[in-house]
Protein backbone atom coordinates (compact mmCIF):
# COMPACT_ATOMS: atom_id res chain seq x y z
CA UNK A 1 0.00 0.00 0.00
CA UNK A 2 1.48 3.07 -0.97
CA UNK A 3 1.85 6.63 0.88
CA UNK A 4 -0.96 8.24 -0.95
CA UNK A 5 -3.29 6.06 -0.07
CA UNK A 6 -2.61 5.59 3.71
CA UNK A 7 -2.64 9.07 3.87
CA UNK A 8 -6.22 9.47 2.60
CA UNK A 9 -7.12 6.36 4.77
CA UNK A 10 -6.09 8.66 7.70
CA UNK A 11 -7.97 11.67 6.57
CA UNK A 12 -11.30 9.40 5.87
CA UNK A 13 -11.09 8.16 9.42
CA UNK A 14 -10.13 11.61 10.87
CA UNK A 15 -13.20 12.99 8.75
CA UNK A 16 -15.82 10.40 10.37
CA UNK A 17 -14.47 10.64 14.34
CA UNK A 18 -15.57 14.84 13.53
CA UNK A 19 -18.53 13.64 12.49
CA UNK A 20 -19.14 11.56 15.21
CA UNK A 21 -18.21 14.30 17.90
CA UNK A 22 -20.39 16.83 16.31
CA UNK A 23 -23.28 15.09 16.48
CA UNK A 24 -23.18 13.64 19.83
CA UNK A 25 -22.65 17.35 20.65
CA UNK A 26 -25.06 19.16 18.46
CA UNK A 27 -27.90 16.25 18.11
CA UNK A 28 -29.21 15.96 14.28
CA UNK A 29 -32.42 17.51 12.83
CA UNK A 30 -34.74 16.01 10.35
CA UNK A 31 -36.81 17.38 7.59
CA UNK A 32 -38.94 20.29 8.84
CA UNK A 33 -39.69 19.71 12.39
CA UNK A 34 -42.27 21.84 14.37
CA UNK A 35 -41.04 24.73 16.85
CA UNK A 36 -40.82 24.15 19.98
CA UNK A 37 -44.26 25.16 22.62
CA UNK A 38 -43.66 27.78 24.28
CA UNK A 39 -44.66 27.13 27.82
CA UNK A 40 -48.06 28.81 29.14
CA UNK A 41 -47.91 31.93 31.02
CA UNK A 42 -48.81 31.83 34.55
CA UNK A 43 -52.96 32.89 34.89
CA UNK A 44 -53.71 34.80 38.37
CA UNK A 45 -57.59 34.43 38.58
CA UNK A 46 -58.31 32.71 34.93
CA UNK A 47 -56.02 36.05 33.14
CA UNK A 48 -52.99 35.97 31.44
CA UNK A 49 -50.12 37.58 34.18
CA UNK A 50 -49.30 40.74 32.04
CA UNK A 51 -51.69 43.43 31.03
CA UNK A 52 -50.95 45.30 28.01
CA UNK A 53 -50.86 49.19 28.71
CA UNK A 54 -51.69 51.66 26.18
CA UNK A 55 -50.64 55.41 25.79
CA UNK A 56 -47.71 56.33 27.78
CA UNK A 57 -44.96 58.99 27.25
CA UNK A 58 -44.16 59.78 23.08
CA UNK A 59 -41.35 58.61 22.75
CA UNK A 60 -40.38 60.74 20.25
CA UNK A 61 -40.96 63.83 22.26
CA UNK A 62 -39.13 62.15 25.41
CA UNK A 63 -36.45 61.59 23.34
CA UNK A 64 -35.29 65.02 22.67
CA UNK A 65 -37.26 66.96 25.64
CA UNK A 66 -37.45 65.96 29.26
CA UNK A 67 -41.24 64.31 30.12
CA UNK A 68 -43.37 66.75 31.12
CA UNK A 69 -41.13 70.09 31.01
CA UNK A 70 -42.07 73.53 29.09
CA UNK A 71 -40.45 71.76 25.81
CA UNK A 72 -42.33 68.48 25.58
CA UNK A 73 -45.58 70.00 26.65
CA UNK A 74 -45.36 72.45 23.70
CA UNK A 75 -44.45 69.72 21.08
CA UNK A 76 -47.25 67.88 22.14
CA UNK A 77 -49.50 70.48 21.56
CA UNK A 78 -47.72 70.64 17.91
CA UNK A 79 -48.66 67.02 17.52
CA UNK A 80 -52.33 67.27 18.64
CA UNK A 81 -52.57 70.89 16.36
CA UNK A 82 -50.79 68.81 12.93
CA UNK A 83 -51.10 64.67 14.15
CA UNK A 84 -48.60 64.03 10.59
CA UNK A 85 -46.02 66.41 12.85
CA UNK A 86 -42.67 64.32 13.57
CA UNK A 87 -39.94 65.80 16.11
CA UNK A 88 -36.90 63.34 14.98
CA UNK A 89 -38.27 64.05 11.52
CA UNK A 90 -38.05 67.74 12.00
CA UNK A 91 -34.61 67.12 13.47
CA UNK A 92 -33.47 66.22 10.33
CA UNK A 93 -34.85 68.71 8.24
CA UNK A 94 -33.05 71.14 10.73
CA UNK A 95 -29.72 69.54 9.92
CA UNK A 96 -29.80 69.83 6.39
CA UNK A 97 -31.45 73.48 6.86
CA UNK A 98 -28.46 74.61 8.94
CA UNK A 99 -25.85 73.29 6.25
CA UNK A 100 -28.03 74.88 3.72
CA UNK A 101 -28.35 78.46 5.25
CA UNK A 102 -24.65 78.38 6.49
CA UNK A 103 -23.15 78.20 3.94
CA UNK A 104 -25.36 80.19 1.77
CA UNK A 105 -24.53 83.03 4.34
CA UNK A 106 -20.53 82.16 4.23
CA UNK A 107 -20.68 82.58 0.20
CA UNK A 108 -23.07 85.60 0.18
CA UNK A 109 -25.26 83.36 -1.75
CA UNK A 110 -29.00 84.21 0.30
CA UNK A 111 -31.08 84.45 -2.56
CA UNK A 112 -30.50 80.68 -2.40
CA UNK A 113 -32.54 80.09 0.83
CA UNK A 114 -34.57 82.97 0.45
CA UNK A 115 -37.79 80.69 1.27
CA UNK A 116 -36.39 79.41 4.44
CA UNK A 117 -35.26 83.03 6.22
CA UNK A 118 -37.33 85.41 7.89
CA UNK A 119 -37.01 88.75 6.50
CA UNK A 120 -35.58 89.73 9.91
CA UNK A 121 -33.24 87.32 9.86
CA UNK A 122 -32.04 87.70 5.83
CA UNK A 123 -31.59 91.41 6.42
CA UNK A 124 -29.45 90.61 9.24
CA UNK A 125 -27.31 88.56 6.88
CA UNK A 126 -27.51 90.84 3.65
CA UNK A 127 -26.04 93.39 6.16
CA UNK A 128 -22.95 91.09 7.57
CA UNK A 129 -22.71 89.81 3.53
CA UNK A 130 -22.65 93.47 1.82
CA UNK A 131 -19.87 94.41 4.63
CA UNK A 132 -17.70 92.41 3.53
CA UNK A 133 -17.80 92.83 -0.08
CA UNK A 134 -17.68 96.38 1.05
CA UNK A 135 -14.34 95.68 2.30
CA UNK A 136 -13.30 93.65 -0.86
CA UNK A 137 -13.66 90.51 1.17
CA UNK A 138 -14.18 87.12 -0.58
CA UNK A 139 -14.83 84.34 1.38
CA UNK A 140 -14.39 80.41 0.37
CA UNK A 141 -16.01 77.59 2.88
CA UNK A 142 -16.43 74.01 3.28
CA UNK A 143 -18.69 72.76 5.46
CA UNK A 144 -16.71 69.21 7.15
CA UNK A 145 -20.25 68.27 9.50
CA UNK A 146 -22.19 68.72 12.52
CA UNK A 147 -20.60 67.60 16.11
CA UNK A 148 -24.05 67.84 17.79
CA UNK A 149 -27.34 68.45 16.92
CA UNK A 150 -29.86 68.77 20.16
CA UNK A 151 -33.77 70.59 20.55
CA UNK A 152 -33.21 73.14 22.77
CA UNK A 153 -36.53 74.47 23.58
CA UNK A 154 -39.94 74.44 22.21
CA UNK A 155 -43.39 76.84 22.50
CA UNK A 156 -46.45 76.59 20.91
CA UNK A 157 -49.09 79.42 20.50
CA UNK A 158 -52.62 78.17 20.75
CA UNK A 159 -54.26 81.32 19.30
CA UNK A 160 -52.07 81.56 16.34
CA UNK A 161 -51.48 78.12 16.01
CA UNK A 162 -47.25 78.99 15.12
CA UNK A 163 -45.14 76.55 16.71
CA UNK A 164 -41.32 77.57 17.62
CA UNK A 165 -38.52 75.22 17.94
CA UNK A 166 -34.91 76.14 19.27
CA UNK A 167 -32.12 74.29 17.71
CA UNK A 168 -29.02 73.49 19.31
CA UNK A 169 -25.71 73.13 16.85
CA UNK A 170 -21.94 72.55 16.54
CA UNK A 171 -20.63 72.15 13.27
CA UNK A 172 -17.08 72.06 12.42
CA UNK A 173 -16.06 74.08 8.92
CA UNK A 174 -13.16 75.68 6.85
CA UNK A 175 -13.40 79.03 6.22
CA UNK A 176 -11.76 82.26 5.17
CA UNK A 177 -11.70 85.61 3.48
CA UNK A 178 -9.14 86.64 1.16
CA UNK A 179 -8.43 90.84 0.07
CA UNK A 180 -8.48 92.07 -3.01
CA UNK A 181 -4.60 91.43 -3.10
CA UNK A 182 -5.62 87.44 -2.27
CA UNK A 183 -4.17 87.56 1.72
CA UNK A 184 -5.98 85.78 4.24
CA UNK A 185 -7.37 88.06 6.51
CA UNK A 186 -10.62 86.34 8.37
CA UNK A 187 -10.36 82.28 9.49
CA UNK A 188 -7.55 80.01 7.93
CA UNK A 189 -8.43 78.07 4.75
CA UNK A 190 -6.14 75.20 6.48
CA UNK A 191 -7.64 74.93 9.87
CA UNK A 192 -10.96 73.70 11.36
CA UNK A 193 -12.98 75.45 13.31
CA UNK A 194 -16.17 75.03 15.36
CA UNK A 195 -19.35 76.74 14.81
CA UNK A 196 -22.01 76.76 17.87
CA UNK A 197 -25.29 78.40 17.09
CA UNK A 198 -28.59 77.91 18.49
CA UNK A 199 -31.49 78.84 15.83
CA UNK A 200 -35.08 79.12 16.03
CA UNK A 201 -37.17 78.06 13.53
CA UNK A 202 -41.26 78.75 13.29
CA UNK A 203 -44.36 77.58 11.52
CA UNK A 204 -48.09 77.72 11.55
CA UNK A 205 -48.80 74.31 12.53
CA UNK A 206 -52.08 72.66 10.13
CA UNK A 207 -50.87 75.14 7.61
CA UNK A 208 -50.97 74.00 3.69
CA UNK A 209 -46.73 75.12 3.67
CA UNK A 210 -44.86 72.44 5.11
CA UNK A 211 -41.73 74.39 5.33
CA UNK A 212 -40.10 76.02 8.68
CA UNK A 213 -38.66 79.54 8.95
CA UNK A 214 -35.46 80.41 10.61
CA UNK A 215 -36.49 83.17 12.83
CA UNK A 216 -34.02 84.00 14.97
CA UNK A 217 -30.00 82.88 15.61
CA UNK A 218 -27.79 83.06 18.45
CA UNK A 219 -25.39 81.15 20.46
Amino acid sequence: MNGSIIQLLVLAGIAIFLILRLKSVLGTREGFEKPPVPAPLPERGGKRGFEVIEGGPDRDITDHAPEGSEAAQALAAMKQAEPSFNVSGFLQGARGAYEMILMAFEKGELDTVRPFISRDVYEAFSEAVSARRSRGLTVTAEFLGLRELALDSAAFDHDTREGEISVRFVGELISSARDASGEVVEGDPKRPRKQRDIWTFARKMGASDPNWQLVATGE
